[in-house]
């Protein structure tokens, strides 16, 4: 091609689209920095709100990521390029991304399900999926457990939100339950009081709702007791396992037996 129609061509096209380009240009620069305002502004506004806090980087890169898209598509079309085939071509590429990752985007739903519903937040005791941990992070795609032996456990997000849980910090009291046998023969009334006194020398069990005791069973081997009792929620483990120790010991001061399953075999010739 000959050099000066090249560059007659050239001239042509930057005196028909030099402004179009220069006002986009103008533009792309401008959003820029009105976006990052507008984020800027929105995080101040939730830094003195009371959302959560792993909820606010999530919705920062949302809106920032939201408008840079308006942006973007805004600066296209002042350019003169057609915007309904550029928006088909990108909703039919995110219809096939979308379908590659959807587990991901499962997971991206429901972690979204959990940062704004809060069914627990950092630092709750949680039994899902099989697993029973203390929260550590709540991730966008999955939620972070410390198991009390210090396991890190991974749970995605997408099943967490859709299946059954239970957080045991949500309320400040739980009872605890235990089931203590005395062998057939024993003094029954006895071994009520027994257990209702070491229940009242507990300073940690609650005299409000007062202590349950009674007989739940007559098992093959033991009369058993049903004990219930109600502590706060960060004594629950410790007046359990003070609670089996001191009646193993108590017991055998006061004569009381604590069975365990044993078979009589006969002989017959």
């Amino acid at each position: 091609m000959d050099p000066q129609v090249l560059l007659d061509k050239l001239t042509e096209l930057v005196l028909t689209n030099g402004p179009n380009l220069l006002a986009a240009i103008a533009v792309l620069f401008i959003g820029g920095w009105v976006i990052k305002a507008v984020v800027g502004s929105v995080r101040i506004a939730l830094d003195k709100g009371s959302v959560d806090p792993s909820l606010k980087p999530f919705l920062l890169s949302m809106l920032g990521m939201l408008l840079k898209v308006m942006l973007f598509i805004s600066v296209l079309g002042m350019l003169g390029i057609e915007m309904t085939s550029f928006i088909a071509i990108l909703g039919a590429a995110g219809l096939a991304v979308g379908m590659a990752l959807s587990g991901t985007l499962q997971n991206f739903a429901g972690g979204v399900m959990i940062l704004l519903f809060k069914p627990f937040k950092v630092g709750d005791v949680i039994e899902a999926q099989g697993y029973v941990g203390s929260v550590a992070q709540i991730q966008i795609f999955n939620t972070i457990l410390k198991t009390p032996d210090n396991k890190t456990i991974i749970i995605p997000n997408g099943g967490l939100s859709t299946s059954s849980m239970i957080n045991y910090s949500t309320e400040e009291k739980r009872r605890v339950d235990w089931t203590i046998g005395v062998a057939y023969g024993d003094d029954l009334d006895k071994a009520r009081q027994v257990i209702k006194q070491l229940c009242d020398a507990d300073e940690r069990i609650l005299k409000d709702p007062e202590v349950f005791i009674a007989v739940s069973a007559l098992a093959d081997s033991s009369v058993n007791f049903a004990v219930r009792a109600w502590v706060k929620a960060p004594d629950y483990w410790g007046v359990f396992f003070d609670m089996n120790e001191n009646v193993y010991k108590t017991f055998g001061k006061e004569g009381l037996n604590i069975p365990f399953p044993q078979m009589d075999v006969h002989l017959h010739k």
